[in-house]
């Protein structure tokens, strides 16, 4: 399974300390170029960690993919959906709710960084996913505290 991964997500799932888990869970981990130059920004939380997990994964895009609706969208998210499209990939993992929209309107599979930490889960990768978003509550990355709430309902864990 080939999934290309957006900035949003990868930053989300380095916090959480992650990152090693894509590469159990699918087959091949790749990033457009644009995605690698924004998390690897020195001094940008994460960057070091995210640098060198990157290393190999990075592909360049082909500027003419045609997306739906892209209006509004970053230089990564767009690179991302733009690699996805043309590599023919599974699944993008992305945060963005922009984003996500688009990539919907695209008819592109989504997952965020939640739905990773809840797959690996379920593949017994962690026994819990708690400790995991309490990481997230405490960084300066935005989750509604309802779709936290979700989330642990659906890993039958509690919230308190």
């Amino acid at each position: 399974m080939i999934v290309i991964a957006d900035s949003s997500a990868l930053v989300a799932l380095s916090i959480c300390e992650c990152l090693p888990m894509l590469d159990v869970l699918f087959t091949e981990v790749k990033v457009p170029q644009e995605v690698y130059d924004e998390v690897c920004i020195a001094g940008k939380p994460e960057s070091q960690v995210l640098s060198a997990y990157l290393q190999g994964k990075i592909y360049k895009t082909d500027a003419g993919v045609f997306i739906e609706k892209a209006d509004g969208l970053g230089k990564g998210e767009l690179a991302a959906i733009s690699l996805y499209k043309q590599l023919s990939a599974d699944l993008l993992l992305i945060d963005d709710a922009r984003a996500r929209k688009v990539a919907y309107l695209n008819n592109l599979e989504v997952m965020g960084s939640l739905g990773v930490l809840l797959l690996a889960k379920q593949k017994g990768l962690i026994k819990v996913i708690k400790p995991c978003i309490n990481r997230l509550r405490s960084s300066d990355i935005f989750i509604s505290e309802s779709l936290l709430e979700k989330i642990l309902a659906i890993a039958n864990e509690s919230f308190v």
